[in-house]
């Protein structure tokens, strides 16, 4: 069947190309958002690409495979191909084809739902040696010490478990939400927030305590955080991305939970305090002296009968905590994060070690709401120097890409953009030290790097919130600040390659909600490296309901 005004066309590989210029363009994007994931979004056809895990991130939401068609056929130009109707039957039949409970408190029952998966589970030979006892009709006991190892194990497979076990309960400790801040602030959930944390509890039922909440920056994700430590009222293990994360989740939790300061305790290099809630970084959980050393810290994640262990920024989990959750599975686990992108790969590891997604929501839904400020995002690309191109086009891939990045007619954009935003709160952003300094020296603007001291990164985030520093210039350590509520401008001046997650945390720095449209500049050179890789971090903010303005300077521009 020819529909020629429907959007969407699928193709034969699971991709579908989607036309923006659609009237019904948003109506179809929110329609495949929930199962599809977006890879290209050139300015008139955005592509996406249906994947098992895609998929069973959508089952583990509660969304079923004829809703997953129906949402494809309202909006298809031609027929969906059988080979990508089969596909979407293969990835659901395999959601729920192997279930795990408790049997007794030394082993698992694994339930297989047909006798040729059984057969073919049976044969594995790292499945076989751990099988302690096979139950009629499709069913096998495992030891309960090996429940992450074998949900990794068959994930790899292709076959995500269906853990409904159930979570040690933890030491108790009494938290609630406070009505009120310390400073007296009437405090209340968003309604939102409180679907989040209500979707990963479930009752409190073997169903929930694993999973992922997606929300964008400044929408509040560690409330939810907080909100399910109220829910779980026991012992937990907070693991953030750097220590000023670690001060202000500490900062949160004495201004909004009645959890004693005495309780909470700060792991990191200055202090090594354990505590019914501790909280600490990754790096920390990493460290070792040596290459091949022990990780002299990981210890942490078994050194009390923690009930809960939440992963703020989950998509930059570094893979030995990955290996350290394979023995945490009795634990309930809670990821937030604004992406479920890694830039690793290991997003199969993050469903099968933390959860699935349990709960997301739009950017641009709560944008509409007013629940996070309105952005407008844009390109300004600059050329580069004339006596930098033969020097350019000679370089090997990796140094023209920091080339353009570092291109010096950017300083004059920006300084040109800063007189624009004159009265605004502005975040300028790179990814090169020696870029950064000197535009530092130029605007005599302080600098935050991942050298700078603890102590002063506080004290400065805190002035630039109080207004007294206008211009805050930062390194990729911005990427993880996760309070900076004032700033309304942000002008990256580098950035990684093509990094998506890094994007939405940038994004996110200027997100929270304000009475002003916030404004996210990308300086990036014309017609080099550094344009294809703008363009592929594009994706992200497409994904989010985002649309880019280009502007284009000439070398007129720039020497005028």
């Amino acid at each position: 069947m020819y529909t020629p005004d429907k959007p969407l066309i699928i193709q034969s590989d699971g991709s579908i190309l989607l036309e923006v210029l659609s009237g019904i363009y948003e109506e179809a994007r929110d329609a495949i958002l929930p199962f599809a994931e977006l890879i290209k979004s050139p300015e008139y056809v955005h592509t996406y690409r249906i994947t098992p895990l895609s998929l069973w991130n959508a089952a583990a939401m509660g969304i079923r495979h004829d809703e997953v068609l129906e949402g494809l056929q309202r909006y298809a130009r031609y027929d969906i191909p059988a080979t990508v109707v089969s596909r979407i039957a293969d990835a659901f039949e395999r959601w729920d084809a192997v279930r795990l409970y408790r049997h007794d408190i030394d082993t698992l029952r694994v339930e297989v739902r047909s006798e040729n998966l059984l057969s073919q589970l049976s044969a594995k030979k790292e499945i076989a040696l751990v099988i302690v006892d096979h139950i009629p009709p499709r069913g096998f006991l495992i030891p309960s010490g090996i429940r992450g190892r074998f949900k990794h194990q068959l994930i790899k497979m292709g076959y995500p478990v269906h853990d409904l076990v159930g979570y040690d309960k933890g030491d108790d400790l009494a938290v609630d939400l406070r009505e009120r801040t310390l400073a007296g602030q009437a405090f209340g959930m968003r309604p939102y927030q409180v679907e989040a944390a209500d979707n990963f509890w479930a009752g409190g039922s073997p169903q929930g305590g694993q999973g992922i909440v997606v929300l964008p920056c400044g929408a509040g994700k560690t409330i939810v955080g907080m909100a399910v430590m109220a829910k779980a009222r026991a012992h937990t293990l907070v693991l953030c991305t750097n220590v000023s994360a670690v001060h202000q989740w500490i900062g949160e939790l004495v201004d909004k939970t009645t959890i004693s300061r005495e309780d909470i305790g700060e792991y990191t290099g200055g202090r090594k305090e354990i505590r019914p809630v501790t909280v600490t970084t990754y790096q920390m959980l990493t460290f070792r002296r040596t290459k091949d050393g022990p990780f002299e810290h990981m210890n942490l994640m078994m050194a009390r009968n923690w009930g809960l262990i939440l992963y703020d920024e989950v998509h930059v989990v570094p893979a030995p905590v990955f290996r350290a959750t394979t023995e945490l599975q009795a634990k309930r686990r809670l990821g937030l994060t604004a992406t479920l992108i890694r830039e690793d790969g290991l997003e199969q590891d993050t469903f099968s070690l933390v959860g699935p997604k349990c709960y997301d929501v739009p950017w641009k839904e709560l944008e509409q709401k007013g629940f996070i400020a309105e952005a407008v995002c844009c390109e300004v690309r600059v050329p580069l120097p004339p006596e930098k191109t033969p020097e350019y086009v000679h370089a090997s891939e990796k140094t023209q890409f920091r080339i353009a990045s570092e291109n010096a007619n950017k300083e004059c954009v920006l300084r040109d953009l800063l007189k624009k935003h004159a009265d605004e709160p502005v975040l300028v952003i790179g990814q090169y030290l020696s870029q950064l300094r000197k535009i530092s020296s130029t605007l005599k603007a302080p600098m935050i790097t991942g050298s700078t001291a603890n102590a002063r990164r506080d004290l400065l985030y805190e002035s630039f919130r109080r207004g007294e520093i206008p211009v805050l210039v930062v390194s990729k350590v911005a990427n993880f600040a996760i309070d900076l509520p004032d700033a309304s401008v942000a002008i990256q001046v580098s950035g990684t390659f093509g990094s998506r997650q890094e994007e939405a945390q940038r994004l996110g720095r200027i997100l929270r909600p304000k009475e002003r449209i916030s404004t996210f500049y990308t300086l990036v050179t014309k017609e080099t490296s550094e344009e294809i890789f703008a363009h592929k971090r594009q994706v992200f903010l497409a994904e989010q309901g985002y649309k880019y303005r280009i502007e284009e300077w000439s070398l007129d521009d720039i020497n005028a």
